[in-house]
């Protein structure tokens, strides 16, 4: 694994909160860079197993030489079809780190980032499917503040909405570079950073459908863990943080409690911990991007 390909987050806590079994089935949903999968690797057994899922095919390239370990290259919503189709029906332990790999940010041909003018893609499979540029260009103005104010959290969306229409109507926004210009009126002067990070996070998140896709994962969590296994998850952002709250406590991604006949709760799974494990000072200093990483942590109960 390259370093500089992505860093893993919370390493050491998140295989710790594993509670791992040498002999046990693990899966972990965001390959990346193989840092948490080598990690996890190092406390099986020969008769233990890892299947790592990712799916961009850049992240292949990671994948250990190691007979217990299985790499698919495979988007996490379809990850209970994934196991089954290699005779898979029950695992231990499920780890999610959902953060957008160093590789994506730093690959300036990927548009991820607003520091570098490219294509405007954000997809994490570019094999196919809509872009960046096609969302920019094709929405219309409600639909584009929709996902401003749902997935960017951002104020005012249908100024920035009007400025994209604006741009657009002139020639098709192609590049991140003509992105920041078009919404330059805009942009706030004092921290123009802050703006473009939720801007651009509300476009990659509706490039890849990612609430959508953190929603059946963590339903298809449920259906795959043994009693006991544990489900850790690695956030980065308030949005995807709700949900896996929600889920954690409830057994469900709307926070739902459930109850029986006799008013009492029927949660699926309990939380590990109540308050969600930072990273120490030591590691944002090593890692910057690690700052706004939450890890919580859930537990199948027994049937």
């Amino acid at each position: 694994m390259s370093e500089t390909y992505h860093i893993p987050v919370l390493l050491e806590e998140a295989v710790e909160q594993l509670s791992i079994r040498p002999d046990g089935v693990y899966v972990d949903l965001t390959f990346g860079g193989g840092g948490h999968s080598r990690r996890i690797l190092s406390e099986l057994s020969s008769r233990g197993r890892l299947y790592s899922l990712d799916q961009d095919p850049d992240a292949r390239v990671n994948a250990p030489d190691d007979e217990r370990f299985t790499f698919v290259e495979s988007n996490f919503r379809f990850v209970r079809g994934a196991l089954r189709s290699r005779g898979v029906d029950r695992v231990d332990g499920i780890l999610a780190d959902l953060g957008v790999s160093s590789h994506h940010f730093d690959t300036a041909e990927r548009g991820f980032s607003f520091r570098s003018d490219a294509a405007l893609d954000m997809r994490m499979n570019n094999r196919g499917g809509r872009t960046a540029a096609d969302i920019v260009n094709s929405y219309t103005n409600d639909a584009l503040c929709e996902i401003f104010s749902q997935w960017g959290e951002l104020d005012t969306t249908w100024k920035i909405a009007n400025c994209i229409l604006r741009a657009r109507d002139k020639q098709p926004i192609r590049t991140t570079g003509e992105l920041i210009a078009a919404v330059e009126p805009v942009t706030p002067a004092k921290d123009p950073t802050k703006f473009l990070t939720k801007l651009f996070q509300a476009l990659r998140i509706e490039v890849n459908g990612e609430m959508e896709a953190l929603k059946m994962a963590l339903e298809q969590s449920l259906k795959l863990l043994s009693p006991g296994g544990r489900l850790v998850v690695i956030s980065y952002h308030s949005l995807e943080d709700r949900i896996v709250k929600n889920f954690m406590r409830s057994g469900n991604c709307d926070g739902r409690i459930e109850k029986d006949f006799y008013g009492r709760q029927t949660t699926p799974v309990e939380a590990v911990v109540r308050k969600p494990i930072i990273p120490t000072d030591e590691e944002t200093a090593r890692n910057p991007r690690a700052r706004s990483a939450r890890m919580r942590v859930a537990e199948k109960r027994e049937s």
